[in-house]
């Protein structure tokens, strides 16, 4: 659990954010100290309704990405496209709240919904150009971590670029050490659905990614 001050001070910041730039932008506010942060990361938000999600929600695919690499110190991202299910523009900033071991301890994470805004973007300009990235590239911001574990299992099949009948096994290892780099086996019970997706058995599933770990030792 965060410090108390320290978890105010950052409610107090996504509350003035919030209220500054009105009902289409959403703050929230990840909590990475408790075991099952994954399933349960948000421990503030406002204007939840920009992206449908409440207090209590699971982790994002950039959330879960820093979980995966918790000896990561991670790198701000300021300013960067991403989209919603109901096909939303937001353009987004993720910071790092660290401890004094500079240890990822908590996300701000602010989402600023700007579809109606991108249709005059060429009026408008900087304001909804972004800082990072390649504006083609918009990750998807999903409600709850069942559809971002079916997001990153699409992704996975993506990147193998055949349908899982057509994969063989160094095609499903690439899958899986891709899910695993993703922190999707972070979600809880993602390996049954992993497992049954890939036509694979539990065990199969996670002496791939031991198959990797042996290797990075080699």
């Amino acid at each position: 659990m965060l410090q108390k001050m320290l978890f105010h001070n950052l409610c107090a910041v996504a509350h003035a954010l919030a209220a500054h730039y009105g009902s289409s932008c959403e703050v929230a506010i990840h909590d990475l100290t408790d075991e099952g942060a994954a399933d349960h990361s948000i421990v503030y938000i406002e204007n939840g309704s920009v992206t449908g999600r409440k207090v209590g929600d699971g982790a994002s695919e950039v959330v879960l990405e820093q979980l995966s690499h918790s000896d990561d110190g991670g790198r701000d991202h300021i300013g960067y496209f991403t989209k919603t299910d109901d096909g939303k523009v937001l353009k987004s900033t993720t910071v790092y709240i660290r401890d004094d071991n500079d240890k990822v301890i908590a996300i701000f994470s602010v989402n600023h919904d700007i579809t109606a805004l991108s249709v005059a973007s060429s009026a408008l300009g900087e304001i909804v150009s972004p800082v990072e990235g390649n504006p083609a590239v918009t990750p998807r911001i999903t409600q709850n971590v069942s559809d971002l574990l079916d997001e990153l299992i699409w992704q996975a099949t993506e990147l193998i670029g055949k349908p899982v009948s057509m994969m063989n096994k160094e095609d499903k290892m690439r899958a899986i050490r891709f899910l695993n780099e993703k922190g999707a086996l972070l979600i809880t019970k993602s390996g049954d659905k992993i497992a049954k997706h890939f036509g694979i058995s539990k065990f199969t599933l996670y002496s791939y990614i031991d198959v990797k770990e042996d290797k990075n030792h080699d």
